[in-house]
């Protein structure tokens, strides 16, 4: 993982907006209705192409390929692996639940989007085969990056965690929850260790740390939800146990929709768990109005010296564009948290195209936004170093 000691870099979380062509291919691909291959592999590609060109052009430091070849950020995986099949019933947070009127301004806001919680369940034993797909997306995202030499500094793939597979791809064949958990985690280090030897820095996406205290586990007691937290920690230490952890970043948030957010577990009561991890970078939340006061836990429970913090400084569901001025500001207190400010890279809270049909921001706007955490790490800069 690239640091820099004389200023701040930017990234983001993964996903990018995708074209209203391939959002369409995606989605019937998924629902395996007849697509056209050569049509889908040429608009994967430019779409490659596009969101490499447009993340240097807004000044992101380390970047990568948008998951742009993906249906969702954690529901690729029943494409590439075996053992899925049916659909799974996951249950609607909290949020739908005691905010009906939300609930139901949300899913009219969406009225054609990728699976989510009808997504495939394990009905066999899971089995990581053929990585060809994992390959081939790696291989684009090395050929739509290799013309921008010195247009960017380090270069990351996201993978879905064990966790947020078993969380989202219900068990029905599985004796128990861990045994599922433990399960992915052996069979996704294929992926993780293929990204890894390809040269770039993986991040795992691992959402159901936070967000599945208000999702699946929203019956559970915080002491329950905790053990899960650090089940899930373990299955995913074992699955890179044989990567470096300055070649890891994990991303861990509070489910990246626009919405109340009430029941949202304290990161205090999850950060120490979090520490356990295998990694060597922190993504977490805290540019929306639920999170941004928590800054002040990272100066209770301080993060481990081998780890990076990549506070979010833009909120991935408003089409605000933060000013710069407030980006400084977020990435100064951040900064002040972790005590050392070349152990700070400005990301975002989460993605802008997590699922296939489900994106909050619009692209032009995400530009403006990536653009603006630039113009604030630059301004950042110059706060700390004392120059530009």
């Amino acid at each position: 993982m690239q640091l820099s000691t004389d200023r701040i870099l930017t990234t983001h979380v993964g996903s990018l907006p995708r074209s209203a062509t391939l959002t369409d291919l995606l989605i019937r691909q998924e629902r395996d209705e007849p697509i056209d291959d050569a049509t889908f592999a040429r608009e994967v590609k430019q779409s490659v192409e596009a969101v490499v060109r447009q993340q240097i052009k807004a000044g992101v430091d380390v970047i990568n390929d948008g998951e742009q070849p993906r249906v969702g950020f954690q529901t690729y995986v029943p494409q590439r692996m075996k053992g899925f099949g049916g659909a799974s019933k996951r249950p609607f947070p909290t949020d739908f639940r005691d905010f009906p009127g939300f609930a139901q301004a949300s899913v009219a806001r969406f009225p054609r989007r990728s699976k989510v919680r009808d997504a495939p369940q394990a009905i066999a034993d899971v089995s990581y085969e053929d990585l060809s797909a994992a390959e081939q997306e790696c291989a684009l995202f090395d050929a739509a990056s290799a013309g921008h030499a010195g247009g960017y500094v380090d270069r990351f793939m996201t993978a879905a965690s064990p966790g947020i597979i078993a969380t989202t791809m219900l068990n029905a064949w599985y004796d128990s929850h861990e045994k599922y958990v433990f399960a992915l985690a052996r069979e996704m280090r294929k992926e993780y260790e293929l990204i890894v030897a390809r040269g770039f820095v993986l991040q795992l996406d691992a959402p159901d740390l936070a967000m599945e205290r208000v999702v699946l586990f929203q019956d559970k007691s915080l002491a329950e939800f905790q053990a899960v937290v650090e089940l899930h920690v373990a299955a995913l230490n074992e699955a890179l146990a044989n990567i470096p952890r300055d070649r890891v970043r994990l991303h861990c948030c509070w489910g990246n929709w626009e919405g109340p957010h009430v029941h949202d577990v304290p990161v205090g009561d999850i950060l120490p768990l979090l520490y356990q991890a295998r990694v060597g970078g922190l993504s977490l939340e805290f540019a929306n109005p639920r999170h941004q006061h928590e800054y002040a836990e990272l100066k209770r429970q301080t993060l481990p010296a081998e780890m990076v913090l990549l506070p979010g400084v833009l909120d991935s569901t408003t089409n605000y564009v933060e000013h710069p001025e407030v980006v400084a500001n977020r990435i100064c207190e951040a900064v002040a948290a972790v005590g050392d400010r070349t152990r700070v890279i400005a990301s975002t809270d989460c993605g802008f195209g997590t699922f296939a049909g489900y994106e909050f921001v619009a692209p032009d706007v995400v530009w403006a936004k990536l653009q603006a955490a630039a113009e604030g790490a630059r301004i950042a800069t110059r706060r700390l170093w004392g120059r530009s």
